[in-house]
């Protein structure tokens, strides 16, 4: 008896040994998206959003409905709808995904951290964020000249100890003088993801936002 004790004890104590491993093996960007809760991505069957941007006193939206599973896509913008599907664009739909890449990127970026390839990121340091000054982890990525629809650019992200992002600095081109930084606020939570809905820069007058966010899930 005190045998198979034994050996029950040690299966336990090896279960839970490998899921400690498991848990700490995962890379700093792997923690940001699942905190933002990649889990649930694979259960959802259409993500719908309308991405707005305020300049003083300029309004611009376009909305989108995107199936992910099936890649289909539909942008609507002014009286003007398109749809495509993500495997086959083509010159009449070319623009209007450089468009969605834009704005998911927005929206979905702590998943585009692991979802992306081709991008190379710095080592995690502590360093006061440009916006609200809090002391906040830093990570910088730098894509490769040869990807995306913008090559070469870079992203230095602000991240709280909870792994949420909240600034960030785009990069255009890697410049170190041509970039735009806004906050990462508003955050809620739909179908098991965090969404950042609000994103504002140092005075206020820029402000890019996300509205009638509505997600379907499956099984």
């Amino acid at each position: 008896m005190r045998y198979l004790t034994s050996i029950v004890l040690i299966l336990i104590l090896t279960t839970f040994s490998c899921k400690n491993e498991s848990s700490q093996k995962l890379t700093y960007t792997e923690k940001i998206a699942q905190a933002n809760g990649i889990d649930s991505w694979d259960k959802i069957n259409e993500l719908s959003f309308t991405f707005n941007v305020d300049r003083d006193t300029l309004h611009f939206e376009r909305h989108w409905i995107w199936r992910p599973k099936t890649g289909e896509v539909t942008m609507i913008m002014n009286n003007d709808t398109v749809s495509y599907n993500r495997e086959a664009v083509d010159e009449a739909s070319l623009k209007a995904d450089k468009a969605f890449i834009n704005d998911t990127y927005w929206l979905l970026a702590p998943f585009k951290l692991v979802w992306d390839e081709g991008f190379t990121q710095d080592s995690i340091i502590r360093a006061e964020a440009p916006i609200s000054k809090d002391s906040l982890n830093k990570l910088t990525i730098l894509y490769d000249n040869k990807v995306g629809y913008t090559p070469g650019d870079a992203y230095d992200f602000y991240v709280n100890d909870e792994y949420m992002i909240q600034e960030w600095v785009y990069r255009q081109g890697n410049s170190q003088t041509d970039c735009m930084m806004t906050t990462w606020e508003d955050y809620k939570k739909q179908g098991g993801i965090n969404f950042a809905t609000m994103h504002s820069d140092e005075t206020g007058k820029f402000k890019l936002y996300f509205t009638n966010l509505n997600v379907q899930r499956g099984n």
